[in-house]
């Protein structure tokens, strides 16, 4: 195997989950040169990540068929002996056929897997991890059933965040995309309250997290918080949670970046369960979720409100 192509074209935490397959391919073929096509803003996770030789940007808001046929250009000089594509959606499936490789593998949930050299199942609720399943295509050439995933934040980013490891800290991320999946902010409040007076606290997340994390602080009791929501890039924040005593975080991104430098991890599921496949994998993970509610879950994504009108599935017992 000379030329592999990974394709995994979803959001941020499917991009990390899908590093513990490069991985095992690399290991599996270290002579192999790897590449991966991934969604505009997801391309700043795999800078530093030594397995790769290339990192594709699949921009959709330029024009899916404009892209697929530039990225179909660039396919065609790399001559692949494989392409794994985890993503399960139409566009990476018209990737996967046109990207020349001699042996094409997928998800049968693609719509275009009946185009595939061979398509895999592709089963949510069982337990199996998302990791094992995106394995499950190289088990054939003895990758292992389940492996952590892998960032490399740079040195540029360890020096950025040195200046915040002058005494034990945690990290709390408390947004998420959907609401459902969102501990709710009184929740943060009281988890903030509880910790030690002495400890310091860094809320992390995107710029447009900022304004959440300032009223979890504005109406917290603890005197030692800093909002550093927008001010870390993905690979920054991952090097400050790695060194934390412990990062709390939603089912959301942050749970697998946390996943991917093996960083100390408590996880809330509030609509969604953990036996989807999300789950974290640090060595000192843990979760929480209320159980036995008869809604839950509700989806297999986040709403952006309770369909029930109620939330009960966030008042998690911290």
């Amino acid at each position: 195997m000379n030329k592999i192509l990974f394709i995994q074209t979803a959001f941020l935490g499917d991009v990390i989950l899908a590093t513990s397959a490069i991985a095992e391919a690399k290991r599996l073929f270290p002579q192999a040169e790897i590449d991966v096509v991934v969604k505009k803003g997801n391309e700043s996770l795999l800078q530093n990540n030594p397995h790769l030789s290339n990192t594709l940007v699949f921009d959709k808001g330029s024009g899916k068929f404009k892209e697929i046929l530039r990225l179909r250009k660039f396919f065609l000089t790399r001559n692949y002996d494989i392409v794994f594509n985890f993503h399960r959606f139409g566009s990476s499936g018209i990737l996967t056929i046109l990207s020349g490789a001699k042996k094409k593998y997928g998800f049968k949930k693609n719509p275009f897997s009946f185009l595939f050299s061979k398509s895999f199942e592709h089963e949510i609720g069982n337990g199996k991890h998302e990791v094992e399943r995106n394995l499950s295509m190289l088990k054939e050439f003895g990758a292992a059933a389940i492996a952590k995933p892998e960032l490399y934040p740079s040195e540029k980013s360890f020096d950025k965040v040195s200046a915040y490891k002058t005494r034990p800290y945690i990290c709390m991320a408390p947004a998420s995309v959907w609401f459902t999946k969102q501990l709710p902010e009184h929740k943060w409040i009281e988890l903030i309250n509880k910790q030690e007076e002495d400890l310091q606290i860094f809320l992390i997340g995107g710029p447009t997290d900022h304004e959440l994390c300032q009223q979890i602080i504005d109406h917290s009791s603890h005197k030692n918080f800093q909002n550093l929501a927008g001010k870390l890039n993905l690979l920054d924040s991952a090097a400050l949670m790695k060194d934390a005593k412990r990062n709390f975080v939603n089912d959301s991104g942050p749970l697998h970046i946390a996943s991917a430098v093996n960083a100390p991890v408590t996880a809330f599921f509030c609509s969604t369960v953990p036996s989807f496949g999300f789950g974290p994998l640090s060595d000192d993970s843990e979760i929480k979720e209320v159980k036995n509610l008869e809604c839950r879950p509700c989806g297999l994504h986040g709403h952006k409100t309770c369909p029930k009108g109620h939330f009960k599935c966030g008042e998690i017992e911290l």
